[in-house]
């Protein structure tokens, strides 16, 4: 069979002009996020924190200053009595809810906010154009390489951020990190990844590349909003720390983490996102194995795509268990949480770029890899 004349050439252009023209509009949405950090006032959620801290001060200078200061007079002595300082909400917590938006507060950063979202609507729309235009060049799954996966993983994960925001989620906070890190994707995926549109490999022909690829995608771009989640607590975690210690952030860092929801509100975002996906993840693994059995006659033998899949399930399971019975919060769940996530990258791009294995059916374009020094 001809694999050339099974490809319309025509289909594949214009997915490539469509993933170009996303890479330009998030190029766009990024520099919109950029003005909303930087001319936006600090949102509910910024003044608020700041304002638990700040009184977190008040009372630690205050138990400083010794017992409260009392004042005679002719006729009798008055007693002044410094104000208690309340740091907690009516729950206990040092969280406190999240605001309307990331880092709005003001007409002018609002606005910038919306310009950013809209774009990055546009964006998800063309990127989403490409992945399907890609899929019908060769009528089938535009899962069958780096590239392509490349490419579907970041639509899928700008397609997370958009859901939380239709379900009304306190997420705006995470457009700007998911437009660098779209755009650092798709330029790797454009530049050494590239892969012409080609048939697959016949070890791909199966329904389950429907099922367990497509899973391990939504699963990987579950598991990257978390990772993000968690980045962004340990940078919040040690600003409010500073600041309850009486120490004082550099005014880039209190510009910028200012408009940040609380460490506590992020630090419960990324458990409860890596916790709702893991069974997907779990299944996703199961799906392989049923898979490897059909294609290669055994479940498991572990190739190292296998053992990394199944390294990562260990990660998250050990993260999501210290979680849910040692007590572990705060910063030491979040390092094994990033443990976790830096074992999938690796599965992601180190397995299939570096080991080989049976699963290195999955092209990198060497070409272009050796044109850059790997």
């Amino acid at each position: 069979m001809n694999l050339a004349a099974a490809t319309n050439e025509d289909l594949a252009n214009l997915s490539n002009t469509l993933i170009y023209s996303a890479m330009a509009v998030y190029t766009l949405a990024f520099f919109a996020h950029i003005a909303e950090w930087l001319f936006g006032s600090r949102s509910k959620v910024g003044r608020t924190a700041a304002a638990l801290t700040a009184t977190s001060r008040a009372k630690a200078g205050a138990a400083k200053a010794g017992p409260a200061v009392t004042v005679k007079k002719a006729g009798g002595t008055a007693v002044l009595e410094r104000p208690e300082v309340v740091v907690r909400t009516a729950s206990g917590s040092r969280d406190v809810p999240d605001g309307p938006g990331a880092h709005g507060g003001t007409e002018k950063g609002d606005l910038y906010g919306r310009i950013a979202i809209s774009l990055t609507v546009l964006a998800f729309a063309l990127e989403a154009g490409g992945v399907l235009t890609r899929a019908l060049s060769v009528k089938r799954a535009p899962w069958g390489n780096m590239y392509e996966f490349n490419i579907t993983f970041t639509t899928v994960a700008v397609g997370v951020y958009l859901a939380l925001l239709l379900l009304k989620k306190n997420v705006r906070w995470l457009g700007l990190p998911l437009a660098t890190t779209v755009l650092l994707d798709l330029g790797l995926a454009v530049t050494v990844l590239y892969t012409a549109s080609d048939q697959l490999v016949p070890a791909l022909h199966s329904y389950w590349l429907y099922i367990h690829v497509s899973t391990a995608i939504f699963c990987g771009a579950v598991f990257y909003v978390g990772a993000v989640g968690t980045i962004l607590y340990l940078f919040k975690d040690n600003f409010e720390s500073k600041l309850a210690s009486g120490g004082t952030p550099g005014r880039f860092a209190s510009s910028v983490l200012d408009r940040l929801p609380a460490a506590a509100s992020l630090d419960k975002f990324a458990y409860r996102v890596n916790a709702a996906v893991f069974p997907l993840w779990t299944f996703t693994i199961i799906a392989g194995a049923i898979w490897a059995g059909d294609a290669w006659g055994r479940y498991w033998g572990w190739d190292p795509k296998e053992t990394w899949s199944f390294i990562t399930w260990v990660a998250y399971a050990c993260y999501l268990h210290a979680r849910a019975t040692a007590g572990w919060k705060g910063r030491k769940a979040a390092y094994l949480a990033l443990a976790a996530f830096a074992c999938w990258i690796f599965n992601y791009y180190g397995v299939n770029i570096f080991v080989s294995g049976k699963h290195s059916y999955a092209d990198v374009g060497l070409g272009a890899l050796q044109s850059v020094g790997f």
